[in-house]
């Protein structure tokens, strides 16, 4: 890489950024390496940040999850979409109204973010992660959009893990409600930069000095090359080898894991 390129090299960067699953934890089991890794920034008081595409839980619920998995991460360090879709609502219209499709991560970041939840002419509808969708508030929601309210969502993803399999998720209902409405959502969640320049500002870093961890090329990835960060893909979630030559972008590191960060 080049002097004259924006990402950091490695031996730069100060400040990282990591996604939560796939990276740190999978399937609610620590991956092994992470929690080292993270002692290790905390031992150097190295600012980092957790962030995720998850919006039902809190931080302080995903806190305590991760404590569960053998993770100490304080909530603090915790990003959710959740919560960067609220600072950007409260950015655009403060003390707003919005009716919102989602769980407590989403509900209560937007009350702290000062809006009111409403059916009656909100401002936006927003759709964030929910394990219970219901077909009652996703015809409100479209209703809702077609008489003016602004069409929001937390995140892109298509489909979710679990243990049986693939879920629906966010992304699928959004489908379901441009289909309904013609109506595209605006995603503040990754891969939208957004999101990074919000987890930036939040622990005092800067691009220049500041690497990405994911295991996504459609959303980690890309959305850390185009914010100016160092990016680095590690093979414990979604992407493998094959994934990799599916686009036509490149991470600027490769590793099997986080494992392989803390030995270097």
């Amino acid at each position: 890489m080049s002097d004259t390129q924006a990402h950091p090299r490695r031996s730069e960067i100060e400040c990282w950024l990591t996604d939560m699953d796939g990276v740190l934890v999978h399937e609610n089991r620590a991956i092994p390496g992470a929690a080292e890794l993270l002692q290790h920034w905390r031992d150097s008081e190295t600012p980092y940040l957790v962030l995720t595409n998850n919006s039902i839980f809190t931080a302080r619920d995903l806190s305590a999850r991760l404590t569960a998995s053998g993770i100490e991460v304080p909530e603090d360090r915790i990003w959710t979409s959740a919560l960067a879709t609220a600072a950007f609502l409260k950015q655009q219209q403060p003390e707003g109204s919005a009716f919102v499709i989602g769980e407590a991560g989403i509900l209560t970041a937007m009350h702290d973010a000062g809006y009111v939840m409403t059916e009656t002419d909100p401002d936006f509808v927003v759709v964030g992660e929910t394990r219970n969708y219901s077909f009652e508030a996703i015809t409100k929601a479209i209703r809702l959009i077609g008489r003016g309210a602004r069409f929001i969502s937390t995140n892109p993803d298509a489909t979710g893990p679990s243990a049986e399999g693939p879920l629906p998720a966010t992304g699928a209902i959004n489908a379901l409600i441009t289909k309904a409405t013609g109506k595209l959502p605006y995603i503040v969640g990754k891969p939208n930069p957004m999101m990074f320049r919000s987890a930036l500002n939040r622990i005092g870093a800067h691009s220049h000095n500041t690497g990405m961890i994911g295991d996504r090329m459609d959303t980690d990835i890309v959305a850390g090359m185009e914010a100016g960060l160092h990016t680095v893909l590690v093979m414990t979630g979604i992407a493998d080898r094959a994934e990799i030559e599916r686009f036509p972008f490149r991470p600027d590191e490769v590793l099997n894991s986080v494992a392989d960060l803390l030995e270097a």
